[in-house]
């Protein structure tokens, strides 16, 4: 059993689990995504988030710590000009990791996107979109709602245009009978309206 063992050892010793997850994390600051395994991904969130929150705060000792820790000056100087000022109002959750659908060829494994959240322009545009819209709940009243909501925003209201449709007009059929073509019914239904 491995009850209260929450660290995936990732099969390698700690100096190497270490300096690997340090390596991934300065790459994850200076490309905002990198594609790994699951396995990987999840150990890396555990790991870089903390750095990514004390980043927060750009005093001597919070970039003394995680050089400590990153061992990149690249990375370090990307983190608190750039990362620490998207991240600051984000209160955590600073990686998303998307699983892809195809695994790896040599060993089958689950690979998958870390990456920052606030650097993915595709989903920020939807979510911005998304937020654009009004967004109210639907009811099965259908005409009294929505003349509130547009009235109350200040818009005018136009009258609407009342266009009455009628139906088609109905057409005759004829009634085709057993061994009779329908050219014959047809002139034998005048000639009975006649």
């Amino acid at each position: 059993m491995r009850h209260g063992k929450t660290i995936n050892h990732l099969g390698r010793t700690a100096a190497h689990r270490n300096a690997m997850l340090s390596n991934m994390a300065s790459s994850l600051i200076l490309h905002k995504r990198i594609t790994t395994t699951v396995a990987k991904a999840k150990a890396l969130r555990k790991f870089v988030e903390p750095l990514l929150t004390k980043s927060k705060s750009d005093t001597t000792h919070s970039r003394r710590t995680i050089f400590a820790t990153l061992q990149n000056k690249e990375s370090i100087k990307e983190l608190f000009d750039a990362v620490a000022t998207k991240i600051a109002n984000r209160p955590g959750g600073y990686t998303r990791i998307l699983k892809l659908s195809d695994n790896r060829l040599g060993d089958n494994a689950e690979m998958c996107v870390i990456e920052l959240v606030d650097y993915n322009e595709a989903l920020l545009d939807a979510k911005n979109a998304g937020e654009a819209k009004a967004t109210t709940r639907r009811s099965r009243r259908s005409g009294k709602k929505a003349s509130t909501d547009v009235a109350a925003s200040g818009e005018a209201i136009a009258p609407a245009a009342v266009v009455e449709t009628s139906a088609p007009e109905d057409t005759p059929t004829t009634t085709v009978e057993q061994g009779e073509t329908r050219d014959e019914a047809k002139a034998a239904d005048e000639e009975a309206a006649s």
